[in-house]
């Protein structure tokens, strides 16, 4: 434990209890913040990207029927798997090589081996 985290603890015994410095400590998910200022102070970061989820499970309850909830699904991967590369320019071009592309290939319009129209 870093100095200023040991220093902080110490402090938190004097500290009127209806603050909430003793608690922010106590609870802080990353107090190694205190010892290292590139840390980040907190998860908001992580916070962010599961929102959608969280948001999304309500909606996605009434997708109509089961085959709607199905394509729906379906879509909903694709476009989060475009976010690997440039979401625009990958589904452009997979949505323009789908018709022609051979099946036996699928594998090479995947997001993680995707090149883009040169291949």
């Amino acid at each position: 434990m870093g100095m200023t985290t040991a220093w902080c603890c110490s402090r938190s015994s004097d500290a009127v209890a209806t603050t909430a410095s003793p608690k922010i400590l106590a609870h802080s998910p990353n107090p190694r913040f205190l010892d290292d200022g590139q840390l980040p102070i907190d998860n908001n970061w992580i916070e962010d990207k599961m929102r959608p989820v969280a948001l999304g499970r309500k909606n996605w309850l009434f997708a109509g029927s089961l085959r709607a909830g199905q394509r729906a699904a379906t879509v909903m991967s694709l476009i989060q798997s475009a976010r690997l590369n440039d979401p625009h320019a990958y589904l452009k071009d997979v949505m323009t090589r789908l018709p022609t592309h051979k099946t036996s290939r699928i594998g090479e319009l995947l997001p993680h081996h995707w090149h883009g129209a040169g291949i």
